[in-house]
């Protein structure tokens, strides 16, 4: 009689495709987090400095993700549970920062915010687009996807925070949107966690000859 439990599927073969996404994705979050963390400190911008240490977080996410493929389910939920905690410090950081900003209450170089805005906006929508077609495969991939997502709804954001603050003069614009990156952060986050708590706990199976 051949006896046997619930299981985990058999760790999957790496998938080049996803393997040069992700490498590009890597490369482009890397130059814009230099870029923003630059540009950032000039335009004393709120958003721009904390998408550049999103960014930071994103290519070290999808670096940490090529290390990981084709290992088992269970170690690249244990992986993306990592990286949803990860998201979900951001926002706490993000929130930090923006509390900090109010109490300067020094108002953010406007063109400066554009400008970069549209650059990064570029970027996030390149690499939204080679990791589109991995949006529904497991916590790994989805967290990759939701990163992107995530960046290219953050740009946008900071391009209209950046004609906010240069038709009203106010920090505010720059404020809200940062804030709505602290959200985005945090709800990504969660959704990560939840599923890589999920796939972790699927069982491993041994099948047994039993006389």
């Amino acid at each position: 009689m051949v006896c046997s439990c619930s299981h985990e599927p058999a760790p999957p073969k790496p998938n080049s495709k996803f393997r040069i996404a992700l490498w590009i994705a890597l490369l482009i979050n890397l130059a814009m987090f230099l870029v923003e963390l630059i540009g950032g400190a000039y335009a004393h911008s709120s958003s721009l400095w904390a998408d550049s240490l999103d960014f930071f977080g994103d290519a070290a996410n999808y670096a940490i993700s090529l290390a990981v493929l084709g290992a088992s389910l269970y170690w690249r939920a244990t992986v993306a549970l990592l990286k949803g905690v990860t998201m979900a410090l951001f926002g706490f950081v993000v929130i930090g920062k923006v509390i900090y900003s109010y109490m300067q209450g020094i108002p953010p170089e406007a063109v400066t915010m554009g400008v970069i805005g549209i650059a990064a906006l570029i970027a996030n929508a390149v690499c939204a687009f080679v990791l589109y077609a991995y949006r529904d495969g497991d916590s790994n991939m989805k967290s990759v996807w939701l990163c992107s997502r995530n960046d290219a709804i953050g740009n946008v954001a900071v391009i209209l925070a950046a004609v906010g603050v240069f038709g009203t003069g106010s920090l505010w614009p720059d404020i809200i949107v940062a804030g709505i990156m602290a959200v985005l952060g945090l709800t990504g986050g969660y959704a990560v966690i939840k599923q890589a708590l999920k796939e972790r706990k699927i069982k491993v199976e041994v099948p047994m000859n039993c006389s």
